[in-house]
């Protein structure tokens, strides 16, 4: 085995969040490449414990620091309580839309999991960059800040924007205010890079992700008369079967050629509570349940029908023993599809600094699809692999970390001559 290199120690105070934000961001400003900064940025980065349960604002003051040094105008856009916050800050001229450059904040927790480094320390073993957060998503992160001197010394005729979320792993919470604060914009982004972990592949849709809670309430009764009683668990199992012939049905009218795994949209029932004891005919239960939508459909959809097949086949059973029973379904998360969109400008650039032909779809959700019924065309590329997200020993590799800055590298060319001039060159 490759021995480890303690990265967070070689670079030393910048990478330690006990030392003061402003001496950090100086000591990381020294540094000659942009491969240099990126490494320190995401030390420093990764000590930060942003998992999704604390608050990300010792985060948020270090990268505002880091935007200080180089003038980048920068806002805060708080959680409704105030213990988190979107920042979302600009580079360049105003009054034109210019590029804009995602990313979440939080990560997930590494409770129970088998670290063989701390997680919070970048460890680099065998070319690859451990900590929790290096693929998921502060490597991307860490290279749109170290990029952020480059782009400070040039002549930019579009700004860059940096819009950087909290608790994206806990049903993109912080990413509805962030759009709906692009959407007030004089000049929204042209278009946008989500940089989730895509190997540095253009991705251009992806499914859904819905969490809905069904309830029921029926009417209590001894189990020896069960007659007299009105039982929410039957109800609920029911509803369950009617979500077995929706996702039946969705199944056969798939889409073969669309590149998802399964290839198409699927609605699971994943938890179920009820009852009170095994001589009482139960009275509540709750159903939850999944849905993982193809771009073109909608939840909204789902639950109508689901509504009126309740109405005709179980409400009436309940209703006959009391009309206080009752069955109420509510989507507690709504993220979007991202969808294909025909000449997208996102697309078009996001090929050229790839020097791809060809774009993707994933299986995963992310913000993409948040900013991009906000009016801001959008791709999801960024360094790592979703296969390395989540688990113990998270890395990504310092190989994808180069790729995405030479990708950065790449906007420079764009940010200077102009998107629209660029994309016209593109098209022709």
């Amino acid at each position: 085995m490759d021995a480890s290199i303690d990265l967070a120690g070689r670079i030393g105070p910048a990478a330690d969040p006990a030392v003061p934000d402003a001496e950090a961001a100086a000591l990381i400003a020294a540094l000659p490449t942009a491969a240099a900064r990126r490494d320190a940025l995401l030390a420093r980065l990764i000590a930060f414990d942003t998992t999704s349960r604390y608050s990300n604002l010792p985060l948020i003051a270090f990268v505002e620091s880091w935007l200080d040094l180089y003038g980048v105008r920068h806002e805060r856009i708080p959680s409704a309580d105030g213990t988190k916050a979107n920042i979302f800050a600009t580079l360049g001229p105003d009054g034109r839309g210019g590029v804009m450059l995602a990313g979440h904040t939080d990560v997930v927790p590494v409770d129970g999991q088998p670290w063989t480094t701390n997680p919070f320390r970048l460890t680099e073993r065998g070319g690859l960059m451990l900590g929790r957060g290096t693929c998921d998503m502060k490597g991307f992160i860490a290279c749109v800040l170290a990029k952020l001197p480059d782009w400070a010394a040039l002549p930019l005729t579009d700004p860059v924007h940096f819009a950087f979320t909290y608790d994206e792993e806990v049903a993109c919470m912080g990413a509805p205010d962030l759009a709906r604060h692009i959407r007030g914009l004089a000049a929204r982004p042209r278009l946008a890079v989500v940089g989730e972990p895509t190997s540095m592949r253009v991705v251009t849709a992806h499914k859904g992700v819905c969490l809905c809670r069904t309830r029921v309430t029926g009417v209590e009764a001894h189990s020896s008369q069960p007659h007299l009683g009105a039982n929410a668990i039957s109800a609920a199992a029911r509803i369950t079967g009617f979500l077995e012939e929706l996702e039946a049905e969705y199944a056969g009218i798939g889409q073969p050629d669309s590149g998802f795994e399964p290839p198409y949209t699927t609605v699971t029932a994943v938890m179920v509570r009820g009852g009170t004891a095994v001589n009482i005919i139960p009275r509540d239960a709750e159903l939850d349940w999944s849905a993982r939508l193809m771009p073109g459909h909608s939840i909204d959809d789902i639950v109508r029908r689901l509504d009126a097949r309740v109405e005709t086949e179980v409400l009436p059973r309940l209703k006959a023993v009391s009309e206080e029973a009752g069955v109420t379904t509510v989507v507690d998360v709504n993220v979007e599809p991202l969808t294909p969109e025909a000449d997208s400008p996102a697309e078009a650039m996001a090929l050229a600094l790839t020097g791809s032909n060809s774009t993707h779809v994933v299986a995963f959700a992310t913000e993409a699809g948040i900013f991009q019924r906000a009016g801001v065309p959008v791709v999801v590329c960024g360094p790592g692999s979703i296969d390395q997200a989540h688990r113990a020993d998270e890395f990504v590799a310092r190989e994808q970390l180069d790729q995405c800055i030479t990708f950065l590298d790449k906007l420079d060319g764009w940010l200077v001559d102009g998107l629209d001039r660029r994309l016209a060159a593109r098209i022709a």
